[in-house]
């Protein structure tokens, strides 16, 4: 049977700064998972508990986190959206420079102004699907798999963003499953999440951890 650990996002921001960084100096840690599973949930409380544990008298300094969904160009880039994210990001980053782009605009159909630019930091979270992919694994200080039912997470992305995405995200899920099988993503994931935990927990400062691994060990 499959187990479940409920974690304190301190002991794990802890575990990452403690890990080498593999991105130039910069400790990337990719949060993946299929749509509406709850990655920008377990990403927000990552960088804070990592600005926390980074942080001096002076406060705690601000994570940065980056979304793949802002490099997308429409809902025909799932996967292709890649090299932007490549060139604009991660290759300044690996070479101590600061990354810089533009956000796509769902609604405008374009990428808009302003700027954002992430600066090299000692952490640097990459959310989003396929953020955890194979080509981009070798960098990864942490790799993160969050899941959940796909029925809870449609209803989820449709009550967050209209009736109007359900058409869309079936096409989209479809994407995602045969990505995911391909990739072998959440085997390789350093940690695997529940995204739509039963087990008792502070969502503020814990999350739940699916172990895959207590079946084959009995």
């Amino acid at each position: 049977m499959t187990g479940y650990v409920v974690e304190a996002f301190a002991d794990r921001a802890s575990r990452i700064l403690a890990g080498p960084p593999r991105l130039g100096q910069t400790r990337l840690v990719a949060v993946d998972g299929p749509s509406g599973a709850g990655k920008s949930h377990f990403a927000a409380r990552l960088a804070r508990a990592l600005g926390s544990a980074l942080g001096s008298a002076g406060g705690a300094p601000a994570v940065p986190i980056v979304s793949t969904d802002d490099f997308l160009d429409g809902w025909a880039d799932q996967l292709t959206f890649w090299p932007r994210l490549e060139s604009q990001v991660l290759a300044p980053l690996r070479h101590g420079g600061s990354g810089r782009y533009q956000a796509y605009d769902w609604g405008a159909g374009r990428f808009v102004a302003p700027w954002r630019e992430v600066a090299p930091a000692p952490a640097v979270l990459l959310e989003g699907f396929s953020s955890a992919r194979a080509a981009v694994a070798p960098e990864l200080t942490c790799a993160v798999f969050v899941t959940a039912p796909r029925g809870w997470r449609t209803e989820r992305a449709v009550a967050r963003d209209g009736e109007a995405v359900r058409g869309p995200l079936a096409a989209w899920h479809a994407v995602e499953d045969d990505h995911f099988a391909a990739d072998g993503t959440a085997a390789r994931a350093d940690l695997v999440v529940d995204g739509a935990p039963a087990v008792a927990h502070d969502p503020d400062t814990q999350y739940v951890r699916i172990d895959l691994w207590t079946a084959e060990r009995g």
